[in-house]
């Protein structure tokens, strides 16, 4: 749990939310950096007056004076009113949100670094807010008072004994393992990979490329697709041979392959239209054997695979997630080169019975039952072309997989990076606890807890919240010393063994003007502006997240002439200016997103710390290094 500041900052103006309409009450905060008092010249010295000289000569007659009329004398001004110090140029007025606390869920869920945690059965949780007893508690015979909520809970013997094992202090963070039979227990490899391929007319275009003789050849997007699938089933044999995995295709019937050792199971005319004969036919089509067993099967499949027909991608997803769902943490890649336009999820469709809002529900629905059953859904499409992606993105978002846009060339690296194995834990759910009085902007305005559905955790997972204080409790938190916060974190593991993790602090409460911008953390600001604003825009709250970017830039502005930004934190500004271009884009057009602004933002939506990016890449070379010694070791 890391926050952008270092305290709770309180004294915020929330006048403005009723006006604008806006879910987020703004608020301006009063952190005025002094400016220099302006110099004042030195006062002038006394006019001195000359005495009259002595002498002897008597001294003529003074001349008569002229008569004339004075002019009127112009009545001397007052002095300037010296500027208000709050209006100088010098001045900082903080007016973003720096109350952002950011979690990494992909390190919270690994409990194999967590060897030295207390580790307890069952918490003991507040009957009102299901607070977590913890090091922050105070109990007087046998009576907790929630510092959440306030709420007195009688704890009772084995209450006691979790708070005795608590330590106090300012932090805890503790593990909860329920007891479980053997029969939860699931293998790490038993999940199941599934390939969803677009063989439709439009993947027959060729594209230009240099041969290894150097000579101009040219290759379709088919071929491209083929050669990335047998190189991925290559690795996938040499690094998970007890992986599963099955191929699904599509054009204008939908063909499930499975392992490439059965007879496949075609799908066409009314079954495309019915979404509940599609989810059985994939759950009940045969279970896939181990990569080790079927990969000539399947290399044999992927070869003979011709292009031709329309594009029925929607029952084709629907399907592969069905087959997929078997297995938590299983994973499918769908990959395809043109809109819908057959079936489900249709996108070019002129009668009365369809329309966007049931194409738009139809990818939601999927995404929701995906999470639920633990898959994540990868999309990528072809450059220069238009598929939808961000109607067809949302299953790889809300699933956790990955969008990205390929060329012939990179197709088989994505495909790669998009079947490997990095799910951490599926079933994820997060609570996140405040004083009463506090709120979250964006996501809960009327409450001090909150709750989210995370579902499938990967490696890297990052996700930020906003919080505020409500007016009415500025006064009575100042008084305070410091203010608790508390994470709640349930997930199942690879190996399904149900985990509850708690993690519990404090932070002192300040007012504004007592904040130095130079302090406060860029990376978290960053992540979370990025995330936000992407969110803002996939929802059509443009100019929402217009006025996001503005302040979050000006807060920029603030810390880099406080403070020098550093090499990495220049890319939080890169990522602003371009969602801002986007958001501008949009607002000129009136029109939808494109396909490649549409892969910007999901990336944006899924943005972490340019600090757990590179410890990301660390451990990866780290693990290639390790599978390259030990294939030399085996060599031998």
């Amino acid at each position: 749990m890391e926050f952008a500041c270092s305290h709770v900052v309180c004294n915020l103006r929330s006048d403005e939310a009723a006006s604008t309409g806006v879910s987020l009450i703004e608020q301006n905060y009063d952190n005025i950096v002094a400016a220099k008092e302006q110099e004042v010249p030195p006062p002038l010295p006394p006019r001195r007056l000359r005495k009259p000289r002595p002498t002897s000569l008597p001294l003529p007659p003074l001349p008569p004076l002229p008569t004339f009329q004075c002019p009127p004398t112009k009545l001397s001004l007052p002095p300037p009113v010296p500027p208000r110090l709050d209006k100088l140029e010098g001045e900082s007025r903080l007016k973003a949100n720096v109350n952002v606390v950011s979690l990494s869920i992909g390190n919270l869920v690994n409990i194999s670094q967590a060897s030295n945690m207390p580790i307890f059965q069952s918490p003991v949780k507040c009957g009102k807010c299901g607070a977590a007893l913890s090091c922050l508690s105070s109990m007087k015979k046998n009576v907790w008072v929630c510092e959440f909520c306030g709420r007195e809970n009688s704890v009772d013997d084995s209450g006691k004994r979790v708070f005795v094992g608590q330590r106090a202090g300012e932090r805890s963070d503790d593990l909860y393992l329920p007891n479980q039979s053997d029969d939860d227990y699931q293998n790490l490899e038993n999940t199941l990979v599934v390939f969803c391929v677009d063989i439709s007319g439009s993947m027959s275009v060729t594209t230009e490329v240099t041969s290894s003789s150097g000579s101009p050849a040219y290759i379709s997007r088919l071929q491209g697709i083929q050669d990335a699938l047998q190189m991925a089933l290559s690795s996938l044999l040499q690094h998970s041979p007890h992986r599963r995995v099955a191929l699904v295709t599509f054009n204008d019937e939908v063909v499930i392959y499975g392992d490439g050792t059965g007879t496949p199971l075609t799908l066409r005319d009314w079954a495309l239209v019915d979404y509940d004969h599609i989810w059985q036919q994939g759950v009940n089509y045969p279970i896939p054997h181990c990569i080790a067993e079927t990969y000539h099967q399947l290399i044999k499949r992927v070869k003979e695979l011709m292009e031709h027909g329309a594009t029925c991608l929607g029952p084709a997803a629907l399907a592969s997630v069905a087959l997929a769902s078997r297995y938590p943490g299983s994973k499918v890649v769908l990959c395809t080169d043109g809109r819908a336009n057959i079936g489900l999820g249709e996108m070019e469709q002129t009668s009365s019975l369809s329309s966007p809002h049931l194409t738009s529900y139809f990818y939601k629905q999927l995404a929701l039952q995906a999470v639920e059953s633990g898959v994540i859904v990868s999309v990528m499409t072809f450059e220069g072309t238009d598929c939808r992606l961000a109607e067809v993105g949302r299953m790889a978002d809300t699933t956790g997989g990955r969008v990205n846009i390929v060329s012939i060339g990179t197709v088989a690296t994505e495909i790669q990076s998009a079947s490997m194995d990095n799910v951490l834990a599926t079933g994820a759910t997060l609570t996140l606890l405040a004083s009463d009085g506090v709120y979250f902007p964006y996501m809960d305005e009327s409450n001090h807890k909150l709750v989210t559905e995370i579902g499938n955790v990967t490696e890297g997972l990052e996700i930020t919240f906003q919080f505020a204080v409500k007016k009415e409790f500025n006064t009575i938190f100042l008084q305070r010393k410091a203010l608790p916060f508390q994470v709640q974190l349930i997930f199942k593991t690879r190996d399904q063994q149900r985990v509850t993790r708690i993690i519990t602090v404090q932070r002192p409460v300040t007012i504004c003007s007592r904040i130095w911008a130079g302090s406060l953390n860029m990376a978290v600001l960053g992540v979370h502006c990025a995330q936000l604003c992407a969110s803002l825009t996939m929802e059509g709250r443009v100019g929402e997240a217009q006025r996001q970017l503005k302040v979050q830039q000006d807060l920029l502005k603030q810390i880099s002439k406080q403070r020098p930004i550093q090499k990495e934190e220049s890319v939080y500004g890169n990522w602003m200016e371009t969602i801002s271009s986007i958001c501008d884009d949009i607002t000129t057009e009136s029109s939808g997103l494109s396909d490649e602004a549409a892969k910007v933002v999901y990336q944006m939506k899924r943005a972490s710390s340019v600090s757990s990016i590179i410890d990301s890449n660390t451990a990866e070379r780290q693990k290639k290094k390790t599978r390259k010694k030990k294939a030399l070791v085996e060599g031998m």
